[in-house]
């Protein structure tokens, strides 16, 4: 498969927040030709191994981090009419729920529709306001009696969208936050493949990002690794959005700067980008708890950790959009970076 193809299978399949099982099973469908283990620890986090090429009791412990989960909505009520009400799992934009179109997972999969009281019926002053999520309803099409045989309180619902290709090499779809990271870890695994490195690398899909890093404690605590590069995705540059805030699709991945990241890691990718003429932009990041890198920094006495991050618009929508030849230049990046890794630069961290 091409990247492009890695990143429609992982973009079209459903993996909500703590129900990541399929995403799980077709990710470690990509890596099997890859690795040498596969462990699903038990709060879901898929681990797989890949030594490295040297004999030795010393080998440095490498681990890439990516989270495989999505945010996404579930069931909080069945109203006597047989509509839906729902939370939130995760961070979703609620502008753009109206109009969605889902899938509930019920005893069956269900097709449904987010709705709310249209303008036309509406009182002046509501019509100034934005609507709330307790006025929106998933609408099923179906008797109160037979969604009540189908629907459970609790049960998970996703937007219903397809991944789309835009011109060029741009793309968009759901859950790009962040199987665009899982994607840049299979491509690494592929470059990898013309490369002799003397680590073992841990290739790490983590589960429950998206309600606070939780998979990232748990997978960092047992693979326990001597150096970390997390993957996952910054604000991509559109309109309204300050330049210092977000990087440019299609100029390379973003090398982020910030609490959560070791210096020396950091000077270490921008050597080997400007070395080997792989396009880079630098992202400050001043609050470490968005992503997976924080949670992986402070566990135990500590990891040194890196984070790299792929440019992407309309971030927890389900029209996320990045270009495709980021991922292909954080790939080159991060396995040249493992190619470059050996015990003597593991001992050289220092700690700041």
């Amino acid at each position: 498969m091409d990247t492009k193809e890695i990143l429609a299978k992982l973009s079209n399949c459903d993996g909500v927040s703590g129900a990541e099982i399929e995403v799980r099973e077709v990710i470690e469908e990509l890596l099997a030709d890859y690795v040498e283990e596969f462990k699903t620890d038990a709060l879901g986090n898929s681990i797989s191994l890949k030594r490295g090429n040297k004999e030795s009791s010393d080998i440095p412990r490498v681990m890439l981090v990516a989270h495989m989960d999505e945010i996404g909505l579930m069931v909080k009520e069945i109203t006597e009419q047989g509509f839906l009400r729902f939370t939130t799992v995760g961070g979703i934009d609620k502008r753009t729920l109206i109009g969605q179109e889902v899938l509930v997972y019920g005893k069956d999969t269900l097709e449904g529709i987010i709705g709310a009281k249209p303008p036309h019926v509406q009182e002046k002053a509501e019509r100034k306001r934005a609507i709330k999520l307790d006025d929106m309803y998933i609408d099923l099409g179906l008797a109160e009696a037979r969604v009540k045989d189908l629907v459970s309180i609790g049960d998970i619902v996703v937007v219903k969208r397809e991944f789309n290709e835009l011109t060029g090499n741009r793309v968009s779809g759901k859950a790009l936050d962040d199987r665009a990271g899982i994607a840049v870890m299979i491509e690494t695994l592929e470059e990898l493949e013309r490369l002799r490195y003397q680590v073992d690398l841990f290739v790490v899909s983590t589960v429950q990002e998206e309600v606070g890093v939780r998979g990232a404690i748990t997978s960092t605590y047992g693979v326990v690794p001597d150096i970390a590069v997390v993957i996952d995705v910054c604000h991509g540059r559109m309109p309204g959005v300050a330049s210092d805030e977000a990087a440019k699709l299609g100029s390379g991945p973003a090398i982020t700067l910030g609490p959560q990241v070791h210096p020396q890691l950091h000077q270490k990718f921008k050597d080997i980008a400007k070395d080997l003429n792989i396009d880079y932009q630098i992202m400050v990041d001043n609050n470490p708890r968005g992503t997976d890198a924080f949670a992986v920094q402070v566990t135990k006495s500590g990891i040194a950790t890196s984070l790299i991050s792929i440019p992407l618009r309309y971030m927890h929508t389900s029209v996320e959009a990045l270009d495709l030849d980021d991922i292909k230049s954080a790939a080159r990046l991060i396995a040249n970076f493992i190619n470059r890794v050996d015990s003597e630069f593991v001992e050289g961290l220092e700690c700041f």
